[in-house]
């Protein structure tokens, strides 16, 4: 996350407003650097000057020029701490059905557009706990991880897209739960390009290749006038994310083979692509491969299938 990258946090205590008597409230504050905001349109400008004197290394099928800008407008939000803060604050009303995932509560009085104040929350971080879990508890909170995305995806159409393992907290009491930080990336998806791209996903997982093609066209993601190596690229890329949600039992992360499979077909996409994915992949795909690396790193073992169902069916 570029947030925590150019912020500071911070425990602290708080005069709570909850109780007449003179309590107190732990809570953490995160600071954004001075400079951050203001730095990110010439660090960007820069960027795209350095690659513009690098054609030869670039293939034309990559077009920079909308990643640049996607990540210009993520950036900006991410810096915006009144937007991070609503963000937050809307994600813990979503997640309320849900006593095992946990939003600290945003303390608005004590937060600007540069300082966001909230609960301190309590738990592990992920990739130290993972030295203790057992395999039940790698599969729960993998479960919870694929859950999340696709809630986000195709329930709420609001997701928080950074991935980062630094943004779960994990208590692995009694009755595990798990803590959601960070909410600067978050961004929402209209309906008109969330549903071409469920039947994309419901084609993938049913290993239809003709139907994943025509989606990908009425998504955006191709024209209809690609090539043969082009198109078979696409959707072979497609039909192999497709793979953890197609059969009815616990997918292994831990044997899965997904992310090299993809990018062999890489080199073919971005030499023969004719027209740039739709805006939201950028995000919505960080999210999702994030997801993906963070399972198989627990070695979960998850029902994506039925997941699927529930979610986008």
């Amino acid at each position: 996350s570029s947030s925590s990258s150019s912020s500071s946090s911070s425990s602290s205590m708080s005069p709570s407003s909850s109780s007449s008597s003179s309590s107190f409230l732990e809570v953490a504050v995160k600071v954004q650097y001075p400079g951050v905001a203001q730095s990110i349109d010439s660090d960007l400008d820069n960027l795209r000057t350095l690659l513009r004197t690098l054609p030869s290394m670039l293939p034309a099928g990559l077009y920079v020029e909308p990643l640049l800008e996607a990540a210009r407008a993520e950036l900006k939000l991410e810096t915006d701490y009144h937007h991070e803060a609503a963000c937050q604050t809307r994600f813990r009303a979503l997640l309320s059905d849900r006593p095992n995932l946990a939003v600290p509560r945003v303390l608005p009085e004590l937060s600007t557009a540069r300082v966001l104040t909230a609960e301190l929350a309590t738990g592990m971080p992920v990739e130290r706990a993972l030295l203790h879990l057992t395999q039940h508890q790698r599969d729960w909170l993998g479960f919870q991880v694929m859950e999340l995305c696709l809630r986000e995806l195709f329930e709420f159409r609001f997701m928080q897209t950074d991935p980062n393992w630094s943004n779960f907290l994990l208590d692995i009491g009694r009755r595990p739960a798990l803590t959601l930080l960070d909410f600067g990336a978050c961004r929402s998806f209209a309906p008109t390009f969330v549903e071409p791209y469920r039947r994309v996903v419901v084609a993938a997982a049913e290993r239809n290749a003709e139907l994943v093609h025509r989606h990908s066209v009425e998504l955006g993601f191709l024209t209809g006038e690609e090539n043969e190596a082009m198109r078979e690229a696409h959707v072979e890329s497609v039909l192999i994310l497709g793979e953890p949600f197609r059969l009815d039992q616990p997918f292994d992360f831990a044997r899965q083979n997904v992310s090299p499979r993809i990018r062999s077909h890489v080199p073919t996409m971005a030499k023969h692509r004719l027209t740039p994915p739709p805006q939201e992949i950028y995000s919505l795909h960080r999210k999702l491969s994030g997801a993906f690396l963070l399972c198989s790193k627990l070695g979960a073992r998850v029902n994506c299938h039925r997941l699927l169902k529930q979610y986008a069916e």
